[in-house]
């Protein structure tokens, strides 16, 4: 999974979120490091939505614009976990091979 993919769906673990607030929770998640276009985002959310990861939870209309919330759903909760454990198998391995490593340089 790619890591704006991963960071989208952790921003919706904490609830429905519209497609700015999405951006900002990305950015914030990721210190700043990922900023997503909203091109880019609503790309994703629709493959997400074809995927069955997320879906629109509902509409508001705020200063004239039109606001879709999107949710995550049962199968998205399901990815998120799965890459979140994978991740910190990863993050095991590795630091099981640096503990050496910073032993030496300590």
């Amino acid at each position: 999974m790619r890591e704006p993919t991963f960071l989208i769906l952790t921003a919706l673990a904490a609830g429905p979120r519209h497609g700015y607030g999405l951006i900002q929770e990305v950015a914030a998640l990721s210190e700043q490091r990922v900023t997503l276009l909203p091109g880019t985002l609503y790309a994703a959310l629709d493959r997400l939505s074809a995927q069955g990861l997320v879906a629109p939870d509902r509409e508001e209309t705020v200063d004239g614009r039109l606001r879709r919330y999107y949710r995550l759903t049962p199968d998205g909760v399901s990815a998120l976990d799965a890459e979140t454990a994978r991740l910190r198998q990863l993050t095991t391995a590795a630091e099981a091979r640096l503990r050496p490593l910073r032993a030496r340089t300590a």
